[in-house]
């Protein structure tokens, strides 16, 4: 992608003010009091999860009376598109984490054949998520989580084109996530499921509602995987999408992911994603790489 370089520099500036505060010592910012990879990865909407789906897990891997941060960066090559997203999150006492991310959809193939000179979709998204009950790893109840997606749709000339209804609006999701220290085959097992209260098109790249449908639906997404050892986790997703807009249809969310995370400061997400027909372009499948830095 074209706008790479700066994406990059973004993630570098954010990394090092964090990583000089972390070396000075200061108590208020940790990465230590929880488990390696408790915290998952940062999701394309800019919280806490996994790559298409939110968890009930917080930013970073600060405990009571700590404040964690991540950024993050995340490319996805499709067959005929391409998706960038980066941002950041901040996580207090293990309870509240706040973020802010933006995504830029490149149209590729699409935007070629319209003959646009501008062939991106931008969106900005602040998110807020409260832990309401549970733990992560101890007792027998999941992690519970509340959480909310403020998105803010830039280029609203061609969804409105295609029918969408509105350029802002808010997602709603709950969120159960449980980990099984020694569970399968004496191996970390990890399940999420989430129900997301919504009218996205695409996520909201293309807008909110539709000429075929303007309310939200209860949509579901999930999440499970393996840990096969402490530091590598293969897994899979999967993300219900509403079919509002009567010019495509908007078929569900898949992918298989590797997670890798070397220690508590980096982690790495590779998966191939099938996100089936997107904009009237069918079988969009590809790769997605996410770099995450938390402190």
């Amino acid at each position: 992608m074209k706008r790479l370089p700066h994406r990059v520099v973004f993630i570098a500036l954010l990394a090092m003010p964090l990583a000089s505060a972390a070396a000075e010592g200061f108590d208020w910012l940790s990465h230590n009091s929880r488990l390696l990879a408790t915290g998952g990865g940062s999701q394309l909407e800019g919280q806490a999860g996994g790559g298409i789906v939110p968890w009930a897990v917080l930013a970073g891997y600060g405990s009571s009376d700590e404040v964690a941060a991540t950024g993050f960066y995340t490319h996805v090559e499709l067959d005929d598109y391409a998706l960038d997203a980066y941002g950041v999150a901040v996580s207090f006492d293990n309870r509240v984490e706040l973020s802010l991310a933006r995504q830029e959809f490149d149209l590729g193939t699409l935007g070629d054949a319209l003959g646009l000179d501008d062939k991106s979709l931008r969106q900005n998204i602040v998110g807020a998520k409260v832990r309401l009950a549970g733990d992560l790893v101890y007792g027998r109840l999941p992690q519970l989580a509340v959480g909310l997606q403020v998105k803010s749709n830039l280029d609203f000339g061609i969804p409105s084109a295609v029918g969408a209804r509105r350029r802002h609006d808010t997602d709603f999701y709950l969120s159960a996530t449980k980990l099984w220290l020694a569970g399968l085959f004496d191996r970390n097992v990890f399940a999420n499921a989430t129900l997301r209260y919504s009218r996205a098109n695409q996520g909201g790249l293309l807008g909110f509602g539709g000429d075929r449908d303007d309310s939200r639906d209860v949509l579901f997404e999930g999440s499970a995987g393996v840990f096969v050892n402490r530091y590598l986790a293969l897994g899979f997703e999967y993300r219900q999408q509403p079919d509002n807009l009567g010019f495509s249809d908007q078929d569900d969310w898949f992918d298989v992911f590797v997670g890798v995370f070397p220690n508590k400061h980096v982690s790495i997400v590779a998966a191939y994603a099938d996100l089936g027909t997107v904009a009237t372009l069918e079988g969009q499948k590809g790769w997605y790489l996410s770099l995450e830095l938390a402190y």
